[in-house]
């Protein structure tokens, strides 16, 4: 999985918003519904509630145990396939337009993630 894409689902899903509400529950940045968290705790054997998806680090943990447990060796587009869809979310073509606003997200946070250490570099580069 790449490094950003959480970040790229979180901007796609609620913009940053940690408080988002859905319209069928979801909460959170990333917006997470019951049932995924219900389905996490039975996975990984933990006890979240949740109301606990607006905390961020509950809600990361929440999304990378959920991918890595359905979306072993699969590509990027196929996990942002999968968080919106769920597990089956592959065998259904409704899911291909959001698999694909979520890879362009990704690939402006990656353009920018590249000028930034670019920059840095340069930067440092300059004798003081």
């Amino acid at each position: 999985m790449h490094p950003l894409l959480l970040s790229a689902l979180i901007q796609i899903e609620s913009a940053g918003n940690d408080f988002a509400r859905g319209r069928h529950g979801e909460l959170g940045a990333l917006q997470i519904k019951p049932i995924m968290v219900r389905d996490v705790n039975r996975i990984m054997g933990t006890h979240y509630a949740h109301a606990q998806v607006t905390n961020r680090a509950t809600a990361t943990f929440i999304a990378n145990a959920y991918l890595s447990h359905y979306g072993k060796h699969l590509s990027d587009e196929s996990l942002a396939r999968i968080w919106q869809g769920g597990p089956k979310a592959l065998k259904r073509s409704s899911s291909r337009a959001y698999g694909r606003r979520v890879m362009r997200e990704l690939e402006r946070r990656t353009v920018k993630e590249s000028l930034i250490v670019a920059t840095s570099n340069k930067l440092q580069t300059f004798p003081k």
